[in-house]
């Protein structure tokens, strides 16, 4: 039976193993991996941080998520792709209330950086943290 997310190490196999399916899809690999290059370890501690700090309530995340994302050639499909592995990833793994508060956050998060990268792109702005 699958438990719950409860600690950093269950936030460590969500990361590991959602980003893992992230680096080798057909549509979002290419980008991960474009941006990212070889700086994948960094960028999974930092995920462990956002999502420690998101769904522990353990304040270990300090920064913008938005701004790295801003200028990305992503879109609906996009979107739609990531939240498909990442409802997966966590179904995979958990099951519980903070299993569907992920998930829930993931849609939250996604709607909003959709729709703040399309205003960035019609607008000279930059984005704000």
């Amino acid at each position: 039976m699958k438990g719950d997310i409860a600690t950093l190490e269950d936030i460590q196999v969500l990361v590991d193993s959602f980003y893992g399916k992230v680096r080798i899809h057909p549509l979002l690999g290419g980008i991960f991996n474009g941006v990212i290059q070889d700086r994948w370890p960094q960028h999974l501690e930092k995920m462990y941080r956002f999502w420690q700090t998101v769904l522990l309530g353990e304040h270990s995340y300090h920064g913008g998520p938005f701004p790295p994302h801003a200028r990305l050639p992503i879109d609906q499909e996009h979107f739609d792709a990531w939240l498909g592995l990442w409802h997966e990833t966590v179904d995979q793994h958990f099951s519980g209330a903070k299993a569907e508060e992920a998930k829930w956050r993931g849609d939250k998060m996604a709607l909003m950086f959709l729709s703040k990268i399309r205003y960035f792109r019609n607008h000279s702005a930059p984005p704000l943290m």
